[in-house]
């Protein structure tokens, strides 16, 4: 399985620029269906999103209708015909150049009010199951393995110890599954959040999928970035129900349920929402605090045995069948507790990265601040810094974290700018803001 046969038919090839280097390199992309035929799903689908779009608008131009259902127009002429000429639909008039404007007929109005009822859906048109999957196995992120120069600069703005960086690389380099814990506040979170940019920058997926009768919607904007069309896009025929965006990254975390990992049905609209691990298929997905979420780890865990060993997984539709789809992403479970006290031993072994996300050493921290205090404009000098840590972190025995250097001088920066002084760390700065960040008593000290 090649990506320039990931959507089941010839694949165009277009030359794009790539990075500051200006390389090239052939971006495979889902070419558009020229006959209906050819889209690979029922006709009265088909039909079916027309009437109810021409149900809710009254009367539209064909160009429209297709852009509505992103149908391709030298397919929606052949449709637009045929349900002329079963009555469903009627001409009103003309609308430019091969084109008219078109209104239900009397059967349509009929069909299109009970198809309404069964489902308000009359969006982009699916694509079928088929083609969905080999586009995820043709994308897949075990495609362009990550490598240390591309690890480096998805992590460049961030302190990453060189041990951890290579036991992260090594884990990313199997595209399985991984444990991230350690102390809150090392940065847990913003390292699994950076990783999908190790891999390829960006992937096309469906906007809906069609499968056993039903449309899954896939395409989320609150998770997924489309990338907007470039110059070298001009011309390009591409099938418009699928959409490029930027290698997708999910986070879910307490909120997670049992039931957000299976298709849901949305009786509004008729279709079924993509579980979690659809969205982020070809990407990472991130199990944010994990142990705290409001189902057992036991139960979650035993949910994720047969994709994390196999690569699939199974989704049960609304009318009761099974659908496999596969499951090629990044998995990252990141969580402050021990991974040894939230699940058994046999479970450890399906996740064989098990990275510890450590403290900063003093000598790290004090670089962290520096690096810290260079970014918000502070003038900061080391008598400073070694009362910060004599004072505030020796004193109370406190350990260092990642993030503290950033939210300290956030702190000062606002101290200065309230009082009308010059951003700098003045003892009377650093103890309010350490005062207000640490909640600890000075009064008596």
């Amino acid at each position: 399985m090649t990506l320039a046969t990931f959507a089941g038919r010839s694949l165009k090839e277009t030359p794009v620029l790539t990075g500051a280097t200006q390389t090239r390199r052939e971006e495979s992309f889902p070419t558009e269906p020229t006959t209906i035929e050819q889209m690979g799903i029922p006709v009265a689908l088909i039909e079916g999103q027309v009437l109810k779009f021409l149900l809710n608008s009254g009367v539209a131009t064909g160009r429209q209708i297709s852009e509505q259902i992103r149908l391709p127009i030298t397919v929606s002429g052949e449709l637009l015909r045929r349900m002329k000429t079963e009555q469903l639909i009627a001409h009103r008039r003309a609308a430019g150049v091969n084109d008219y404007e078109f209104e239900l007929a009397t059967i349509g109005q009929d069909r299109a009010r009970r198809l309404y009822e069964l489902g308000s859906y009359f969006g982009a048109l699916p694509v079928p199951f088929e083609d969905y999957a080999r586009s995820v196995l043709g994308q897949s992120p075990r495609r362009e393995p990550a490598r240390a120069p591309s690890l480096k600069r998805a992590l460049q703005d961030l302190s990453i110890h060189p041990d951890l960086f290579s036991r992260i690389g090594q884990a990313l380099t199997s595209v399985g599954a991984m444990f991230l814990y350690g102390a809150p506040g090392n940065g847990k979170t913003s390292i699994a959040e950076r990783l999908t940019a190790a891999f390829g920058a960006q992937v096309w997926i469906p906007r809906c999928i069609f499968v056993e009768g039903e449309i899954i919607r896939l395409f989320d904007p609150n998770v997924h970035e489309e990338v907007p069309p470039s110059p070298m896009d001009d011309g390009v025929r591409v099938d418009r129900r699928w959409v490029r965006i930027k290698r997708p990254t999910v986070v879910v975390g307490g909120e997670l349920t049992m039931e957000s990992l299976d298709l849901r049905p949305n009786k509004g609209t008729g279709c079924m929402e993509a579980p979690v691990h659809m969205k982020s298929n070809c990407g990472t997905l991130v199990i944010d605090d994990f142990g705290r979420q409001r189902v057992s780890t036991s139960e979650l865990l035993n949910r994720w045995i047969v994709p994390l060993e196999k690569r699939y997984d199974f989704l049960n539709t609304s009318n009761g069948k099974k659908v496999q789809i596969p499951f090629e992403q990044v998995t990252i479970f990141a969580t402050n507790l021990d991974p040894s006290a939230l699940v058994d031993e046999a479970f450890l072994r399906r996740i064989p990265y098990k990275i510890e996300v450590q403290d900063p050493t003093e000598p790290e921290f004090r670089d962290l601040f520096r690096a810290a205090a260079h970014k918000f404009s502070i003038r900061c000098d080391e008598l400073s810094i070694d009362r910060l840590i004599a004072l505030w972190y020796r004193a109370f025995n406190r350990p260092f974290r990642y993030c503290q250097p950033r939210d300290l001088l956030r702190q000062v920066h606002d101290f200065c700018t309230f009082h009308g002084l010059p951003p700098e760390t003045s003892d009377a700065a650093v103890d309010s803001a350490a005062s207000n960040y640490f909640a600890v008593m000075t009064a008596g000290k």
